[in-house]
């Protein structure tokens, strides 16, 4: 007899680990079909536990469960490897990731361009190429297949982009054509140029100034999206890299 709500073999992430009860493990996981929820690993803080090289974090995984209830259970998992482990600021950076797609996701909501778009971001780390790109990549691209943020090929008046006028990006709406690029701004926006908007767009962050300009971007958004909520990851990369000046 099948057992209820049994999923086999979906690729997946844990995202946070903590114990639960004597030897089981509690697991917040995204998977690329069923979004994100928690699961039960019965057994997995056991010495000789199969689990316990394989449920690890910034790794890609395949997991089975079943259950239909908030907590699921784990039934099987394995390691698809392909992907060195984080260590150092690359780790710092991956708590980031992890802790922008529990505050930025609600439980039980597929959206497989988000597990899309975090798959590439832990796969980039792993890389150790330049963090700066990886993490603005991740926090425009993952507000916008959420829903929370608009493209950025047109402006708010439904015009497209022009490379040598200026926007202003106020919380997370369509950018607005700039007329007085001179004035200074309040708080709450971010002026943009038109090409850095159009390479945004094309996912291009090869220029050191569009680097600038997407932090901007970024910063605006996700104050809009998060308020005044803290991220106890991004605090501390800000105090490593202060360190590190």
């Amino acid at each position: 007899m099948s057992q209820p709500g049994r999923v086999d073999k979906q690729p997946a992430y844990i995202l946070h680990t903590q114990p639960y009860r004597e030897t089981s493990l509690l697991l917040e996981v995204l998977t690329r079909d069923h979004g994100r929820f928690s699961l039960v690993a019965r057994g997995a803080r056991r010495p000789r536990s199969d689990l316990r090289g394989v449920l690890l974090p910034f790794q890609p995984l395949t997991l089975s469960w079943f259950g239909k209830n908030e907590l699921r259970t784990l039934h099987g998992a394995d390691w698809e490897g392909g992907v060195r482990p984080l260590s150092g600021l690359p780790l710092v950076c991956g708590f980031y990731l992890n802790e922008l797609m529990l505050k930025l996701t609600a439980r039980d909501d597929p959206e497989p361009r988000a597990f899309a778009v975090y798959d590439a971001a832990v796969r980039d780390l792993a890389g150790r190429p330049p963090l700066a790109p990886v993490l603005r990549r991740y926090e425009i691209r993952l507000a916008q297949v959420l829903g929370y943020a608009p493209s950025l090929a047109r402006d708010s008046r439904g015009d497209a982009i022009v490379a040598d006028r200026h926007y202003l990006c106020r919380n997370a709406a369509l950018p607005e054509p700039d007329d007085y690029p001179d004035l200074a701004l309040s708080g709450g926006a971010a002026r943009l140029s038109g090409a850095a908007l159009l390479a945004l767009d094309a996912d291009d962050y090869g220029d050191p100034a569009v680097r600038g300009q997407a932090r901007q971007l970024s910063r605006v958004w996700l104050a809009a999206l998060l308020g005044d909520t803290p991220l106890a990851s991004r605090e501390l990369l800000q105090v490593i890299q202060s360190l590190s000046d």
